[in-house]
């Protein structure tokens, strides 16, 4: 993914990170020349967000988090919303390592396996076997071989090392994907399958990867939202298609999936074109965004869609209503529009109605609502076009 020279070598020889990714500094003088090779790595290693919040796990280890914080889901153990970042306590001052945060709850695992997490418990959705709110992190359990999570409007999903998933949370449209609709206090096992590679909740459906490629939905499907031709709510996972998948993206009732080859999926709602396909019917099975196979990252919000070409370059469509796509209006848009002309995005996020994207040089931007502090920038004002995080 780097674009250019990672870094610059100073005549006092100094060396200075441009972007991220691998590089070579080779010095000479006279006939003799020396070179070494080196990694500038992201000062950023996760970026999400959720409901009205924004949250990023940075190089030291450490969270920060902005924007609204009325359930606590920021963890600086107040409920006050942040328009600048501040640092998610750490009660055993040990790394965090991955971060999601779904409407009003946040998950979070540690380097040393462990999961946590804080925000609004109405359902269970924290996993601590209560419904008792928290505003800094409390601690799920007592495992420690947790590798990969994701919050979604009232549940949570989680992977084990042994690609085994959990579900925990609010369960009324099957989305747990247990075959109940049953909320869980506490993480639940799914299933039989222990090749889970990735997973993603949205709104009240879910979808997830295994090993092989293969994708599966459950839960909430009134939109057609789970891609298997039908609008009934499914309470246990269920194979799509035969098709080898990449990636996959709930939001709030739409679903994006990319291919092993770089093709762009979409199904679900698209009352706002938020499937891409210039069209505003809903599709209940997937239809290809465009035609093109080089996409490389797809995040779904609550009604907009945000991605990424491999050549690095931005692109939205969807609702707009707050400017959450970055075009500079608020016109939803039907199908993909590039987002200025600079093709040095590396990461990309969608919460409600707004956005954030992590480019190669480091910096952190973000543009939509921002009522509540969730663009971080130190305003309450929203963004039509990306903003910089000071």
């Amino acid at each position: 993914m780097k674009t250019g020279t990672a870094a610059e070598v100073f005549s006092n020889g100094s060396v200075r990170g441009k972007l991220i990714g691998n590089d070579t500094v080779t010095a000479t003088v006279g006939s003799v020349a020396g070179s070494t090779s080196f990694t500038i790595k992201p000062p950023y290693s996760s970026l999400v967000a959720g409901g009205n919040q924004t949250l990023a796990v940075k190089a030291d280890g450490s969270i920060v988090a902005w924007g609204a914080n009325n359930w606590g889901q920021l963890g600086d153990g107040s409920l006050a919303d942040r328009n600048t970042p501040v640092q998610v306590k750490n009660p055993q001052a040990l790394p965090w390592k991955v971060v999601s945060t779904g409407e009003f709850h946040t998950l979070a695992i540690r380097e040393n396996g462990t999961l946590w997490a804080w925000g609004l418990n109405q359902n269970g959705q924290l996993g601590t076997n209560n419904t008792t709110n928290r505003a800094d992190p409390v601690q799920v359990g007592s495992a420690t071989d947790w590798v990969f999570i994701s919050a979604g409007k009232g549940h949570s999903l989680a992977i084990n090392k042994s690609g085994i998933l959990f579900g925990w949370g609010r369960n009324n449209n099957g989305q747990l994907g247990d075959n109940t609709t049953i909320d869980r206090l506490v993480p639940t096992k799914i299933g039989t399958f222990t090749n889970w590679r990735t997973v993603s909740a949205g709104a009240a459906h879910t979808v997830g990867i295994r090993a092989d490629n293969s994708l599966y939905t459950w839960g909430a499907n009134a939109s057609g939202q789970l891609g298997n031709g039908g609008t009934t709510d499914v309470l246990l996972p269920t194979k799509v298609g035969t098709a080898s998948w990449l990636s996959a993206a709930a939001g709030g009732a739409h679903t994006l999936a990319i291919q092993t080859g770089g093709s762009l999926w979409a199904w679900g709602a698209n009352g706002a074109g938020q499937l891409g396909n210039d069209s505003s019917t809903n599709a209940s099975a997937p239809v290809q965004v465009g035609s093109d196979d080089n996409w490389f990252m797809a995040v779904a919000g609550n009604t907009h869609s945000v991605a990424i070409r491999t050549n690095n370059t931005l692109w939205a469509w969807g609702s707009n209503v707050e400017g959450q796509l970055g075009d500079g209006t608020l016109n939803d848009v039907g199908g993909p529009r590039q987002i200025g002309t600079d093709n040095n995005w590396y990461a990309v996020a969608a919460g409600l109605q707004h956005s954030f994207g992590l480019r190669l040089d480091g910096t952190l931007w973000g543009w939509g609502l921002n009522k509540q502090g969730q663009l971080g920038n130190g305003s309450n004002n929203s963004a039509l076009t990306p903003t910089q995080l000071p």
